[in-house]
């Protein structure tokens, strides 16, 4: 435990108490744990399975073979935390609150034997006010979370409702929705104090709410219309007399590059302002992403300074020209401007970096690292999990990475009722207020995917009509809160207009998941999307990583094997809504190398060749049709437990082939071969980068130079170089560049399939072989070849 004047920390070690939920503790006026529930030591933050781990109670490996449902047993227990602590001086704290930066999920909290509060969204931060609980010398806190299983039986589900078959309870207990089991999670209803806990004095006098906007960019004379509007507020009452003092700073020397003293006429100030000499905040690779540090200063009527805000903010606008559908014609558009120039997206959707999210902060960096190793300018924050925290916005802030940020609502449709709406309106107004600053922070989506779900759960109920959550309570929230960012109802957002005109091919933002049986069938193919938010296809991990999560007998064959099902990821034994996904991936193998291979190590091999070809192809179809297309966020960087996915890095942090073959894909500069049509392959080349670039390209096949060219590409566009012949059997196309002393390299396996796996291998090798992971899987394969 740490203290300050006004600051005690209550993270470190508790003492846990659990058993069978008898009675729900939330009707409890005082804490009354069972006398025979059992104890153990607890950490916070952290997860209840964590400290039973630590206890012996549980396996320590419950990521391997089947040991996962072991937690089953434990859905229906209710977890008792409790810990002694010491407030150094009672008087430094005159306005103390009890601060839960993430508690999952029911809570009832007491301080000293006196009630607290409740809390029942482990999404949320909370604050509860303890003047009159707090005392000097020694206190104790007891939590007290309820069973959300129990719970959420006790609430009717109307026919109006739909989830998937492991995930009825998170229609109305607001719990992150992969908690229930995912084709990505296992299902883990877990509890905890999973993020920071601590009391905090509020000062008499501060501000209560800052916001920050660019209204307005002018690139060339680098000017910029400026907006900031607080919120101060005196505790005592008292009518705020006096100026606030707002400066504009370098984040590193402090020198100020703007400053204005604005009188304090009122509780809350607004003030607008054209700026000059501002350097804009931009994504990777299209500029810097530039930061300055913003503070306010509050000084009273005889100048000293009674309240400060501090915070770090990059200036610049971020539009999203989107039309409602592609017409018959095939136009349409979904595209991000930032600072009145384009931005072509690459990058990844951000699934939870770990099953026990008290673990996320151990993982989060390594796993943003990755993004920035792959060059990804936009994260697309999904749906299903939790809200990321200030960390998370901060990185992304500094290294240029644009969020994509959806509600946490997903595959799913919750209760329009006023109860649920109130419920989301709260959890939008915690939520919107607390990212809304960040320079990063590129749009708010509503939801993942409710608005198709209703095209085949609720047939014919029109979403726009419908969904009052999303239309109606979040949309308000961010007009409110957030009015000049733009709000998606839905990904993929089924407008008015295309809910008329009909659901066939003609969004201009889709998840293109499709039957996933061949990544060139004609559902890829034909698509005419202009932006995928998602799309994937799936890889093996590499060995090491299975011999980590399967017991060793269970290790091969696939078929009928229970340890491949249940870290496909089959959530519950008997369930069997994801068991596809084993011999999906055979069939991906079997179409592009014309049979599935009998040992592990070929498999691996000839798995993950297909999964980075099938990127490959993703990432190029929208790259060469650049101009029509503004990006896609392919799925997805890591995984957040062990599991054969489509993740392109697994749950032990191994890099799989497609992870090295995006990292040349999502360069500045690329050159393609496209899909032949009329027995040619075009050859284009596109520049993401906001200046021209001159080009020196060379195509080979089979050792011999069938193209030699040089061009200067434009600025952030594409150019088409010529033509190749598409040849009658297997041939491999390699590409070489140099683009102002940078090399670049490509390929394009042409001709008919079956692809043979040696020569596949050894392509990969030749490539990518400097990487300790591909040379292993190399190897391997040729090992077990020559055998």
């Amino acid at each position: 435990m740490s203290a300050s004047t006004d600051f005690v920390s209550l993270n470190g070690d508790w003492l846990l108490h659990y058993g069978p939920q008898q009675c729900a503790a939330e009707g409890m006026p005082s804490p009354e744990i069972p006398e025979l529930f059992e104890s153990c030591p607890a950490v916070v933050p952290g997860n209840v399975e964590l400290d039973l781990i630590a206890a012996g109670v549980l396996p320590a490996d419950l990521d391997r073979g089947d040991n996962i449902y072991s937690l089953i047993d434990y859905e229906h227990y209710q977890w008792w935390y409790v810990k002694d602590f010491d407030l150094p001086s009672h008087a430094d704290f005159a306005d103390p609150y009890l601060c839960l930066d993430g508690i999952d999920t029911l809570a009832t909290i007491w301080l000293n034997k006196c009630l607290v509060g409740k809390t029942d969204n482990m999404l949320v931060p909370h604050r509860f006010p303890v003047l009159n609980q707090l005392r000097e010398g020694r206190n104790r806190i007891t939590v007290a979370i309820d069973s959300p299983i129990l719970a959420a039986t006790r609430i009717p589900v109307d026919p109006g409702c739909y989830a998937m078959e492991n995930n009825w309870e998170s229609l109305h207990i607001r719990k992150a929705a992969h908690s229930y089991g995912w084709d990505i999670m296992p299902r883990i209803i877990s509890a905890g104090i999973w993020r920071d806990i601590f009391v905090r004095d509020r000062q008499p006098v501060e501000f209560e709410d800052v916001y920050l906007a660019t209204l307005k960019v002018d690139r060339a004379r680098q000017r910029t219309r400026f907006l900031a509007q607080w919120v101060l507020r005196d505790r005592s009452g008292a009518t705020c007399r006096g100026t606030v003092t707002i400066r504009i700073s370098e984040p590193n020397d402090d020198s100020i590059i703007h400053e204005a003293e604005i009188p304090a006429l009122s509780w809350v100030g607004r003030y607008e302002s054209e700026l000059s000499g501002i350097q804009h905040w931009y994504p990777r690779g299209s500029g810097k992403p530039r930061l300055y540090r913003i503070s306010l200063t509050y000084r009273d009527h005889n100048c000293a300074p009674i309240a400060s805000w501090n915070s770090r903010f990059g200036f610049r606008t971020i539009e999203l020209r989107m039309s409602d559908l592609i017409d018959a014609a095939g136009s349409g558009e979904f595209r991000f401007v930032v600072n009145g120039q384009e931005v072509f997206i690459k990058g990844s959707n951000w699934v939870p970096v770990d099953a026990f999210h008290s673990r996320d902060v151990q993982r989060m960096d390594e796993t943003l690292a990755l993004a920035i190793e792959l060059d990804c300018n936009m994260i697309r924050c999904w749906g299903g999990n939790v809200y990321e925290p200030q960390a998370f916005f901060d990185f992304c802030d500094e290294n240029g990475i644009l969020v994509w940020q959806d509600f946490s609502l997903a595959c799913a449709l919750y209760p329009q009722t006023s109860e649920f709406h109130a419920k989301m309106r709260r959890e939008a107004e915690a939520i919107v207020p607390r990212l809304r600053n960040h320079p990063s922070l590129a749009l708010w989506a509503g939801n993942n995917e409710i608005d198709q779900f209703y095209l085949f759960a609720k047939q014919g109920v029109n979403p726009n009509e419908d969904d009052k959550i999303s239309r109606e309570v979040l949309a308000g929230v961010c007009r409110r809160m957030d009015p000049y960012r733009t709000y998606l109802p839905s990904s993929p957002y089924i407008s008015p207009a295309l809910w008329e005109e009909g659901i066939d091919n003609n969004a201009p933002e889709d998840h293109l998941w499709g039957p996933r049986d061949d990544f060139k069938s004609p559902y890829y193919t034909r698509s005419t999307a202009c932006f995928a938010s998602e799309i994937g296809y799936h890889g093996c991990p590499s060995r090491a990583s299975l011999e980590r999560m399967m017991r060793p007998e269970n290790l091969w064959p696939w078929p009928g094997n229970e340890d491949w099902l249940t870290h496909c990821i089959r959530p519950q034994p008997a369930s069997t809504r994801y068991n596809y996904r084993i011999p999906l991936m055979a069939t991906q193998i079997a179409n592009l190398f014309g049979s599935v291979p009998e040992s592990l190590d070929h498999f691996i091999l000839a798995s993950q060749i297909s999964q980075a070809e099938a990127l490959k192809y993703f990432v190029e179809k929208f790259r060469i049709d650049k101009g029509r297309t503004g990006g896609l966020l392919w799925w997805n960087i890591r995984d957040g437990w062990p599991q054969i996915s489509d993740s392109v890095v697994d749950y032990y942090g191994e890099k799989k082939l497609a992870f090295h073959l995006l990292k040349a894909l999502h360069a500045p500069v690329h050159v393609m071969l496209g899909e032949p049509q009329g027995g040619r392959h075009a050859i284009v080349a596109v520049n993401d980068a906001p200046v021209p670039v001159s080009l020196s390209l060379q195509v080979c096949s089979s050792g011999i130079a069938r193209m030699n060219t040089d061009a200067v590409l434009p600025e952030n566009g594409c150019l088409y170089l010529g033509e190749m012949p598409a040849p009658d059997s297997f041939e491999i196309f390699t590409l070489e560049w140099t683009t102002n002393a940078r090399q670049g390299q490509s390929h394009y396996l042409a001709g008919p399939r079956p692809f043979p796996l040696p020569d596949l291998a050894d392509l990969y090798h030749s490539r990518f072989g400097q990487s300790p992971s591909v040379k292993q899987l190399h190897e391997k394969s040729s090992t077990n070849r020559q055998t």
